[in-house]
């Protein structure tokens, strides 16, 4: 393998993977994202997330094989949030520092807000070797998130 890292438009097919990476124990424990049911995850994909014209939405390939997804969307106070899944067989192998480069090309909005869950190191030393920088923490029920903004394009 040689880990050739592209980003493409989702596809409809593409949710059933997206589907299954949100479900794996790990990455939920990790991310502290809790998973949806099938119907919710479908809904939102489909009017959410590829209905709406003002979200940016790449599928990550490796080798030509979906490896997840990378995303831009408004949020409340009209603060523009990215995020990201990939699955677990992808992690730990420079494919997400791969994809946010090519996806922050596209991406021309900021500033850019994350808010990845304190204790997920990688996803947060991820978004800081981009540019991002530390602002606040805030809290999504029981667990501390931090609060992270890249106002800059990169160069």
């Amino acid at each position: 393998m040689t880990d050739q890292v592209r980003l493409r438009d989702v596809e409809q097919a593409d949710l059933e993977e997206f589907f299954a990476q949100e479900h794996d124990p790990e990455a939920v424990q990790r991310s502290k994202f809790p998973p949806r049911g099938r119907e919710a995850f479908m809904t939102h994909w489909t009017t959410r997330v590829l209905g709406d014209p003002t979200v940016l939405v790449q599928a990550v390939t490796v080798d030509g094989e979906l490896a997840g997804n990378v995303v831009a969307w408004w949020g409340e106070g009209r603060r523009r949030f990215i995020g990201y899944w990939l699955g677990r067989q992808y992690w730990g192998r420079g494919i997400g520092t791969q994809a946010l480069a090519l996806f922050l090309e596209r991406e021309k909005d900021r500033p850019l807000h994350a808010d990845p869950f304190i204790g997920n190191t990688g996803s947060v030393r991820l978004l800081e070797k981009h540019g991002f920088r530390r602002t606040e923490t805030v809290r999504y029920g029981e667990h501390e998130h931090i609060m992270l903004v890249l106002d800059e394009n990169p160069t």
